[in-house]
């Protein structure tokens, strides 16, 4: 951030990770990551979670420059994944008088992350709890499996902030100037999509606060238009889609099913339909699946292969299943030279994921696109 300061005695003291190519070594990083951490200097110094043990030293720098010499009296720990307690070792080790709060979980399984001793320096908070430092008052609001059992957020009075741990986050660094929303779903879908429920039941809590900012543990600090932000997570956590329009994915071998997709797309898009191609020999698993939960329909186009699925789309659905897609209407192309069976495994794919409606008729194509065929995909593209 190019200015640190968040109000007069909060204090952004995070890193940005320009190197890191992969989160969570499987999301592929364009413009690399963020920690967040956060410094309230009151009649109490409070430290609001440190960062990944990549960017220690730099953390520490930042911390230490905004100190200018005073000793931290609490470190708030919100979530323990190591991006975010990656580096309370080496914080216990320059302040061995800080004092640790978090919830009870936190502290059962910190000995996971931490060699450090912390006996005696806990305190142990439960929901609601509210913590005096100063002019700012801390409230204490468990967030269990938003998305690790022990998450939790925390409120600040004074100036209407509520630092949300990993909701509200997004992939990218600080840095960069990037559209929230695309690199905000990828995050939520496949880091917290799982969870809507207990996104729900969050969402439900932060109704009865008055927020006028959002400070996350990655990406950009929230200040203006949150009902937006918040709206989208309430979408996102219904599994309800953003836009109508159809996501057309496409598992190609020889390049057959890809041009019998690319014309499904003209099609479309002539009868006025807002519709995405993508070909998944090109593109991130994780990416795709993000993109199936932004559109109200898909249309899935699949070779055969080996008497099951193009072995990308197989990952596609199994991730899609995994963060609970549901309320969807699906169309199935296949194709295949001697025996065509991809729309008999998407089929059974599909039928293990909720409410997801099969839209008639299935389209069989054996090698190339023919009059039956370019027939079958017309009514399809119809009933869709």
């Amino acid at each position: 951030m190019a200015n640190n300061y968040i109000t007069d005695k909060i204090k952004y003291i995070g890193v940005n990770d320009k190197e890191i190519e992969l989160f969570e070594n499987q999301y592929i990083l364009k413009n690399g990551m963020a920690y967040n951490s956060y410094l309230i200097m009151d009649e109490k110094i409070v430290i609001i979670d440190t960062v990944d043990k990549r960017k220690t030293n730099e953390w520490l720098e930042n911390l230490e420059k905004e100190l200018q010499g005073k000793n931290p009296d609490y470190l708030i720990i919100s979530h323990l994944e190591p991006d975010h307690s990656g580096s309370i070792d080496a914080l216990l080790k320059n302040y061995p008088n800080i004092q640790l709060i978090s919830n009870n979980k936190v502290f059962t399984m910190l000995p996971q992350f931490i060699e450090e001793d912390f006996k005696g320096k806990e305190i142990i908070i439960n929901e609601g709890d509210v913590i005096e430092v100063g002019e700012h008052k801390l409230t204490f609001i468990m967030t269990p499996m938003v998305h690790w059992p022990e998450s939790m957020m925390v409120y600040e009075q004074k100036e209407k902030i509520l630092f949300s741990a990993d909701a509200f986050g997004k992939f990218g660094s600080l840095d960069v100037k990037e559209d929230w929303l695309d690199e905000a779903r990828r995050y939520y879908i496949n880091i917290v999509g799982k969870y809507g429920m207990q996104v729900q039941n969050v969402l439900k809590k932060a109704q009865n606060l008055d927020i006028k900012m959002i400070c996350p543990l990655h990406g950009p600090i929230l200040k203006e238009n949150l009902e937006y932000y918040i709206n989208l997570y309430d979408k996102w956590s219904k599994y309800e889609f953003e836009e109508e329009g159809i996501l057309i994915i496409c598992g190609s071998l020889h390049g057959n099913t890809l041009n019998a997709a690319k014309k499904l797309e003209e099609n479309l898009i002539a009868k006025k339909k807002n519709v995405k191609l993508i070909d998944m020999s090109t593109t991130p698993i994780p990416n795709a699946v993000s993109e199936a939960f932004k559109y109200s329909k898909m249309i899935i186009a699949c070779s055969t292969y080996n008497m099951n699925i193009f072995p990308a789309v197989h990952s596609f659905l199994h991730l899609l299943k995994e963060k609970n897609y549901q309320k969807r209407k699906v169309g199935i192309i296949e194709n295949g030279s001697w025996a065509p069976n991809a729309a008999k495994c998407i089929k059974e794919m599909l039928g293990l994921m909720q409410n997801v409606e099969i839209v008639e008729p299935i389209v069989t194509i054996k090698t190339r696109l023919n009059e039956e065929s370019i027939k079958k995909m017309q009514e399809l593209e119809d009933n869709i």
